[in-house]
């Protein structure tokens, strides 16, 4: 991925307030796979960009040391003064933090290096695991400066490590990109461990969103056996939209845009428009199965099939 060091530095942007703001607080879904090259980042900003496209308003949160989202993105290094690392130390307050994006209702909190040892500066802090729930908090209650936002996608590093696990205490739901290759399944059931793990002490509100396979390649027997194999042992938690294998999707990053922005009309912007649509179905069934009657019942079994 080509870097934007040599580009010149734009002033960061104050992020504008929606037209119209939500009613409910906005809901936070974790990106995460202890796997790296799953395509995490990929999707991260592009689902991002499709659900900013059809009208949400979404924050992105670089949790990732290498901050690829923050450069996939094009926001320049000199311009993160604020990062999540200051977030996490309680250094700056989230709002401070986060910048406009060229996209219209897309806004993210950039990454550094310094992010890299923040667990060696809060091992021995009691509040290590909650460092990112505290300071989602004022948007969660409505007392943030950026009160607008309906979505907010944490793009977690590729271990699960202590920023992976303040992602899973601070999100509602987890959203897992899947490789089509031979130990994909081998990698989910690590995951799910720790998912239940993090429910059972940390956040018992916590839910597996959703399953999306990625860099999927319909010519080769492998990649469709693992998606066969994948919705047999995950059935209904996998999404319907699977990612392809895409150049332009590739390609986009090193442009600093979204896949979107580089190629609107290509098999990968159609297919991440595709799963936005679909995470928004399923966000609605969330919410219906929770506001019935019998709904507790429904939540739960939601909350049990991690």
């Amino acid at each position: 991925m080509t870097d934007t060091a040599d580009a010149p530095a734009v002033t960061p942007q104050v992020v504008p307030l929606a037209r119209i703001p939500n009613a409910r607080p906005p809901r936070v879904i974790a990106i995460a796979n202890q796997k790296g090259g799953v395509g995490k980042t990929t999707t991260a900003i592009n689902l991002g960009t499709a659900l900013a496209a059809i009208g949400e308003q979404v924050l992105i949160i670089d949790l990732d040391p290498q901050g690829n989202a923050s450069t996939g993105l094009g926001i320049d290094r000199r311009n993160r003064r604020y990062s999540t690392y200051d977030v996490m130390m309680g250094e700056a307050a989230l709002r401070d933090a986060v910048l406009a994006t060229a996209v219209p209702r897309l806004s993210i909190a950039p990454s550094t290096l310094d992010l890299s040892g923040l667990e060696l500066e809060v091992s021995q802090e009691r509040d290590r695991a909650f460092r990112l729930r505290t300071a989602l908090e004022p948007l969660r209650n409505g007392t943030s400066a950026v009160t607008d936002v309906s979505y907010v996608l944490i793009d977690c590093p590729p271990s699960l490590n202590l920023l992976t696990i303040n992602a899973m205490a601070a999100a509602d739901a987890i959203l897992v990109p899947l490789q089509c290759e031979f130990f994909a399944l081998e990698g989910l059931s690590q995951l799910l461990q720790t998912v239940q793990s993090v429910k059972s002490s940390l956040n018992p509100e916590l839910i597996i969103h959703g399953i999306v396979l990625t860099m999927h390649d319909a010519r080769n027997n492998l990649s469709n056996q693992v998606v066969a194999d994948v919705r047999t042992n995950s059935k209904d938690k996998v999404y319907d939209t699977i990612i392809p294998r895409n150049v332009r999707v590739s390609e986009a990053p090193s442009y600093g845009k979204q896949v979107l922005v580089y190629d609107l009309k290509c098999v990968g912007s159609e297919a991440y428009l595709r799963l936005a649509t679909e995470i928004i179905a399923r966000e609605k069934e969330l919410i219906a199965s929770t506001s019935r009657p019998n709904g507790a019942g429904d939540a739960g079994q939601q909350s049990g099939a991690t």
